[in-house]
């Protein structure tokens, strides 16, 4: 399956999103926000297959941590989640770089399909 870095400053979103994926197979990291993601990508020069990450999160956001994913990790599918209409529109600008945006609240059927499609697309562009 796939490897999956899921980025998100709420720790219950965070591990419920966690496991939800982990249950279809899929390894999977965490990170409480966006500074941390980009460190994990770095240290693991962007061996994952997903990076999933939440928009609004302190120390560096979702839309900071996209831009800098594209310029450093091309090939890595970037899926967004935010529950906030504003963010979503932020992250509009960015249809080029990132696969899609999935409005907050999302059920566990929701997101399981989301990633699965974000996975495909990029395993089709590869």
């Amino acid at each position: 399956m796939a490897r999956i870095l899921v980025t998100e400053d709420d720790e219950s979103v965070r591990a419920f999103v966690a496991r939800a994926l982990a249950l279809d197979g899929h390894d999977i990291v965490t990170a409480e926000d966006g500074g941390v993601a980009l460190e994990t990508l770095q240290m693991e020069n962007g061996a994952f297959d997903l990076l999933l990450t939440d928009v609004k999160m302190p120390v560096m956001d979702g839309i900071a941590l996209a831009l800098a994913c594209a310029r450093d990790f091309p090939k890595l599918t970037i899926l967004l989640m935010t529950g906030y209409a504003d963010q979503r529109e932020r992250a509009a600008n960015l249809q080029t770089l990132i696969y899609d945006v999935v409005a907050k609240p999302f059920s566990l059927a929701d997101i399981r399909a989301k990633v699965i499609e974000a996975l495909e697309a990029g395993a089709a562009k590869a």
